[in-house]
């Protein structure tokens, strides 16, 4: 794609288009020549080659977050590893309480988790943020309570890009004896991971997220507190008992491809996509009425969110055609109602509602990001034009 009547995609922080290396590994799995046997049949050599699969991508993913192998959990999403992880912890007879702490800037899959718990007995509090618009360890500090079991805190804000100081708050939680989970959605493909600096006890990732496929992802459980996660799922007691149900060989192979792959190329792929970053803000500049949402001094590369003064988000995206951006979350786009991300971080109603997220990714173009820049200067002045 190399302009905007082609289609240009500015929205891989909803999803990321799967790596071709990714594809073909997935695609030599799936028929009678690949390896296509239960990983779970061991007792014959095609479940032993499939075991043999699954347990080499467990070790690319566990070596992206510098875990150890038998800390991986394969689930078929972020939003079942956020699911197993909050409620693993807060439905565990090994439970250390019952008050569920949660960032108010999360996303859907734990705000929404947090609220079925919180009709279940669990105590769930948002976390409102403070002055900037981030989540500090002092201000989690403020709002831990002697029956603080777990606390829940996105490393990368899927939609203005802002990054959590995760080691600061863990090493705040821990102190406290509580659990601390950490959304690393957005941050693996983007930032260094290391979940034993990050102190993170649970940590969820997604495939489709990291240029591999979707329908997979893992939670990562540190291995010393394993014994407070309940499982969630039942049956056949795959992944040592906390994810009952056959592993999906191919589905899992991709992500450990991709996995790798992102281990080989993040430091390549953040400064092309930081100078992506750059070149669309210098256009953005050009026009009146901007503001950029978010801390900027703490924002990673590929996520921009901006407010444009009296331009509805859902007529600019309109008005851009066939370029692919977003208003917001990928998960609750259906809904016509600001992001409650950007209301917490303070954004007036109308604000919000005129906030565009652009999200450059791996295969973005500068060519790609001045046919955007150009439309995007055309389509907010036609749009002022016809409202004023």
């Amino acid at each position: 794609m190399t302009d905007a009547a082609e289609g240009i995609y500015l929205d891989y922080a909803a999803t990321t288009p799967a790596d071709p290396e990714v594809a073909h590994g997935i695609a030599d799995l799936l028929t009678r020549q690949g390896i296509f046997g239960n990983p779970h049949s061991t007792s014959h050599r095609f479940g032993q080659a499939a075991h043999q699969a699954v347990e080499a991508a467990r070790r690319e993913v566990a070596q992206l977050i510098r875990a150890d192998d038998d800390e991986i959990i394969w689930t078929s999403g972020a939003t079942e590893a956020i699911n197993l992880a909050l409620k693993g912890v807060m439905l565990s007879p090994n439970a250390r309480g019952g008050h569920l702490l949660v960032s108010a800037l999360e996303h859907k899959a734990v705000l929404d988790t947090a609220d079925w718990l919180s009709r279940h007995g669990v105590e769930a509090e948002r976390l409102q943020p403070g002055d900037g618009g981030l989540i500090t360890p002092a201000l989690v500090r403020s709002h831990l309570r002697r029956d603080t079991a777990l606390v829940s805190i996105m490393h990368v804000n899927n939609e203005v890009g802002t990054i959590t100081d995760a080691a600061e708050i863990a090493s705040v939680v821990h102190a406290h004896g509580a659990l601390l989970h950490v959304d690393a959605v957005q941050s693996v493909a983007r930032l260094p991971v290391d979940v034993s600096l990050m102190g993170a006890d649970l940590l969820s990732l997604s495939g489709h997220k990291i240029y591999g496929p979707k329908g997979v992802g893992a939670l990562y459980v540190r291995r010393a507190i394993r014994h407070l996660v309940e499982a969630q799922t039942h049956g056949g007691g795959q992944e040592g008992g906390l994810r009952s149900g056959t592993t999906p060989t191919h589905q899992v192979t991709g992500l450990g491809i991709a996995a790798r792959l992102v281990r080989e190329r993040l430091h390549a792929d953040a400064a092309r996509i930081s100078s992506m970053d750059e070149r669309l803000l210098r256009w953005i500049k050009q026009i009146d009425g901007v503001t950029l949402n978010g801390d900027q001094s703490a924002r990673v590369q590929g996520i921009v969110s901006v407010a444009f003064r009296d331009v509805e988000a859902e007529s600019l995206m309109l008005a851009l055609g066939d370029i692919a951006v977003s208003a917001g979350s990928a998960c609750t786009t259906a809904l016509v109602e600001p992001s409650h991300v950007l209301l917490a971080l303070g954004l007036s109603e109308s604000d919000a509602l005129s906030s565009v997220r652009f999200s450059p990714g791996r295969h973005t173009t500068a060519r790609e990001i001045d046919a955007v820049g150009r439309r995007l200067i055309e389509a907010v002045t036609a749009l002022r034009s016809i409202a004023a």
